[in-house]
């Protein structure tokens, strides 16, 4: 009974930070990074439950347990390295999960020994975890918190890669049905409860962090939307394009503009437009990482600077966001009412100002504009340097979906 409660422990207080990120994420109205906190400990919780409470010999532990773990390293890493505004190839990690779930499925096969089984899992969560920290000494922030979620990541990388085979010194063979009873077992339960509290005592501070900076920079924020203001955006877009060009990254910027919006002011009001524009807003907020900037720019154009991203899965972003956007539904609007949004996608050239490169990625937009609206237009394309067809005329659509109101 003793050995069950204790072995309680680390699920309930990793089920204990999933809770605390979520609440984190959600009152603070923090980036998805911080909700990825919490995924990655609710799936770690679900894992360390299975470890505790299925048959020790079943065949099927350790893939079940290697599923939720890897799992949650996988979102884990993700999630950290989003938060530093870097990219990360997912594809690289289902590879390492498929490799050691292969080699762990010949290892039951062939064995009853846990051992093995314990080195191969335990390897391809050190390898996710090294991948991470790999990525994450790329990346241009370097304060006191990113070098400590540094330093943690390297902790767990290394603690995956040699735990197992320290331990297993000690105890050179592990029955499954002797598993739970093992020293192997014992240290485990400590050292994952002592990586867990420590990681997460790590992530809430970043997150405290970026949630008090964001509250001192209130001020250069749009009260309807939440997102930086136009001066403060300009500001900080062309602080951002000047460390692109000196570090050689990428720098791509969104120019957005809800469709028809005047109509929407005249039919049903002016509080029905503020709506769908602080709707707007959230949903870009939403969808954008924490290394990019968007801002209100005006009465319903929003800007979106996409740092170290280049152009093709800039024009990606967007289309996202205007597919969303499109099936979004308005309180304030009749209930058959959808509202779209056209953008113009550009990416910064060397030597480019912030001036010019808004002026293409507006050229873009009105492109979108003239060519029907609720689409996505690149600056990019060489046809967007060719002289631009005029404006058609405003259709009528809006009026005749509101003639039932």
């Amino acid at each position: 009974m003793q050995t069950q409660i204790l072995g309680m422990v680390t699920p309930l207080m990793a089920l204990f930070f999933a809770v605390t990120f979520v609440v984190l994420w959600r009152v603070g109205r923090m980036k998805r990074h911080v909700l990825g906190f919490g995924i990655a400990y609710a799936l770690s919780a679900v894992g360390f439950l299975i470890t505790h409470f299925l048959p020790a010999n079943a065949f099927y532990l350790f893939h079940a347990t290697q599923l939720f773990y890897a799992l949650g390293s996988i979102v884990l890493v993700v999630s950290v390295c989003e938060r530093a505004g870097q990219r990360f190839h997912l594809g690289s990690f289902v590879v390492v999960y498929l490799i050691s779930a292969l080699v762990l499925a010949v290892a039951v096969s062939f064995s009853n020994d846990i051992a093995s089984r314990l080195i191969i899992v335990n390897i391809g969560y050190g390898v996710m975890f090294a991948m991470g920290v790999t990525t994450l000494l790329n990346a241009r922030r370097r304060n006191l918190v990113d070098l400590a979620i540094i330093a943690i990541m390297a902790f767990q990388a290394a603690d995956f890669l040699a735990r197992p085979t320290l331990t297993l010194l000690f105890e050179r063979s592990i029955p499954a049905e002797a598993y739970r009873e093992s020293i192997y077992y014992s240290l485990i339960g400590l050292v994952l409860g002592v990586k867990g509290v420590t990681t997460a005592m790590v992530l809430i501070g970043a997150t405290i962090a970026d949630w008090t900076k964001a509250l001192r920079e209130s001020s250069d924020r749009d009260s309807l939307t939440g997102l930086l203001n136009r001066g403060a955006f300009e500001q900080s877009i062309r602080a951002l394009l000047s460390r692109a060009q000196t570090e050689d990254r990428p720098l791509s910027l969104v120019v957005a503009d809800i469709d028809h919006f005047k109509q929407v002011n005249d039919i049903w009001g002016h509080q029905a437009g503020d709506q769908a524009i602080s709707s707007f807003g959230e949903l870009i907020d939403q969808m954008v990482r924490g290394s990019d900037m968007a801002g209100r720019i005006g009465g319903e154009e929003f800007c979106i600077a996409i740092w170290n991203c280049p152009n093709d899965p800039a024009e990606r972003l967007a289309e996202r966001i205007r597919q969303a956007f499109a099936r979004l539904e308005h309180d304030s609007l009749n209930d058959d009412i959808r509202l779209t949004a056209s953008f113009g996608v550009a990416t910064a050239r060397d030597g480019e100002t912030y001036e010019h490169l808004f002026a293409r990625a507006d050229a873009a937009l009105y492109r979108a504009k003239s060519s029907g609206r609720d689409r996505v237009e690149n600056a990019e394309d060489r046809r967007q340097e060719e002289a631009l067809p005029k404006p058609t005329p405003q259709p009528t659509e809006l009026k005749r979906a509101a003639a039932g109101r």
